[in-house]
């Protein structure tokens, strides 16, 4: 079987935050390959520096210093207009508590990122419709946020971080705010999502349940990775 080429690739990563006089380390020397269409989880205590290294991934913030590569770009040059319109193109964004706009209905809040493409209004609205599909609730297209459960606003969320067809997604504690058995689709849906569409899926969880669906794990212990596997390798969740 071929190996996958790596999606995401870290190289010697530091950040640090600055309170007040002092100076505040959060990722000391990562360096990391996350392969294409991988469903990584990556677990580790508060405060370990699993959000800060998601929001690097993904364009939210920048590194003090190293490299992140994506599908071959070095977002770490990236000017910040440069790296909104990266993100806009690149990033599907998958949150704990959904942050859909509770006056559109689910299928205007999957269209929403599609609003400020050149996608006529028809190519839209199909797009918006797949991604629903995707997600088995084209029923519910017509419903808003407060008439959907919470497992079927998170799968809403996911249609819309979808639909624009990113290279990577980002999830932070998506199961955080479900219930078990609502949880536990959501995890479903995202494994067929990089098992069958092939999609790189990074997800920041707090819970082993969770990362047990995932194909590899990663853990963080004071902004450093700790048991990871070599570069080029993957570990079983």
């Amino acid at each position: 079987m071929e190996e996958r080429a790596a999606m995401v690739e870290l190289r010697h990563l530091f950040k640090s935050y600055r309170r007040g006089g002092q100076i505040l380390p959060v990722l000391r020397d990562i360096t990391l390959n996350i392969r294409e269409g991988d469903f990584m989880a990556l677990m580790g205590p508060s405060g370990s520096g699993k959000s800060t290294l998601l929001n690097l991934i993904a364009g939210l913030d920048q590194a003090d210093s190293g490299t992140i590569h994506v599908a071959g770009v070095d977002i770490t040059t990236l000017s910040e207009s440069e790296l909104a319109e990266w993100r806009a193109l690149n990033v599907g964004f998958i949150f704990q508590f959904y942050n859909l706009i509770p006056v559109l209905t689910a299928f205007e809040n999957v269209e929403l990122p599609l609003i400020l493409t050149d996608l006529s209004k028809k190519e839209r609205r199909e797009h918006a419709a797949t991604a629903l599909n995707l997600v088995n609730l084209e029923d519910r297209m017509d419903h808003y946020p407060g008439q959907l459960s919470g497992g079927q606003q998170q799968r809403v969320a996911i249609a819309r971080a979808m639909v624009t067809d990113p290279t990577i997604l980002v999830a932070d504690e998506p199961t955080g705010d479900l219930d078990r058995t609502s949880a536990e689709e959501v995890l479903n849906l995202m494994e067929r999502l990089s098992r069958e569409a092939g999609k790189t899926i990074i997800m920041v969880t707090h819970d082993p349940r969770a990362a047990r669906k995932a194909r590899s794990m990663m853990v963080l212990e004071k902004g450093v990775l700790a048991g990871a596997p070599e570069i080029g390798s993957s570990q079983s969740a």
